[in-house]
């Protein structure tokens, strides 16, 4: 059973994924409450032009696709808050172009191959020790920001107005926080692939969420539920031969079934006992 220990791109996959499940429910409470989700979505799907690019020209797929949605996430925010577009057409516009470019950039490029369809839906045996590195930088810069700006971003996610009129700069680190997603991606294509990114800063929050319970412990119980779900679907993705981007959000999807069959019975159970 513990062979799998034996296999250094397994090792390294393991290190990538918890440092990645960690960072993602972090900037994932935050979308979900403010309803950025889409958000997210569209900067998944423009790391693909990053992929793209990559490719072409031989340079790192993390670091490029860091560049691209880094670029991008700054555009949306400006858009949107130029308020003559909806944020919705502006998510859309970037959608559209991100998915065009990386189209024109792979049939440039001679079009699709496996290690493509890597990123797209994940695989550890794509991560290098390199990537481990840069992943662990920018994991570290992440949390680092997410602490340094805490109450700003508790603040402004629940009370946006009020933040406003308290003279926060509610613009900077609303353009701060969508760097960060922009970066948390970057990080979980390799391991999640950039089509399932969303589910692994969304679903545990989302699951979490059904069980109403403080900010603080919403958070820790959504990690614990997104580095479980990783873990255990490398482990499940490598002794069934399945993919481990797909594995990881079928887990991520039985944990929220289980807690909101859970929510429910709870629920009738108290309606029983009140009649």
């Amino acid at each position: 059973m513990f062979e799998i220990f034996q296999y250094s791109f397994i090792l390294r996959g393991l290190e990538a994924g918890i440092i990645v499940a960690f960072i993602a429910p972090l900037i994932g409470i935050f979308l979900v409450l403010r309803r950025y989700s889409l958000i997210a979505d569209t900067l998944a799907h423009v790391s693909l032009a990053g992929i793209a690019l990559a490719f072409l020209f031989g340079w790192n797929p993390i670091v490029t696709t860091l560049g691209v949605t880094t670029i991008s996430s700054v555009g949306i925010e400006k858009l949107r808050n130029t308020k003559k577009i909806y944020g919705e057409s502006a998510l859309a516009l970037f959608l559209s172009g991100g998915l065009a470019l990386a189209t024109v950039l792979l049939s440039l490029g001679k079009g699709f191959n496996s290690n493509l369809l890597n990123y797209l839906f994940g695989s550890i045996v794509t991560v290098t020790q390199n990537d481990i590195y840069t992943i662990l930088i920018l994991a570290i810069f992440v949390v680092s920001l997410l602490i340094m700006f805490y109450k700003e971003l508790v603040y402004i996610t629940f009370d946006e107005e009020s933040a406003k009129v308290s003279g926060l700069p509610v613009n900077f680190i609303n353009t701060l926080f969508i760097i960060l997603v922009a970066i948390t991606i970057s990080l979980a294509i390799p391991i999640i692939g950039l089509l399932l990114i969303t589910a692994l800063m969304v679903i545990p929050v989302v699951t979490v969420l059904q069980l109403r319970l403080s900010f603080i412990k919403t958070i820790v119980y959504s990690e614990i539920i997104s580095i479980l779900s990783v873990v255990s679907g490398i482990f499940v993705s490598y002794y069934l031969n399945l993919s481990t981007g797909g594995t990881i959000v079928l887990m991520m999807l039985f944990v929220f079934i289980v807690v909101l069959f859970f929510k429910n019975f709870t629920w009738h159970k108290k309606e029983i006992i009140k009649k």
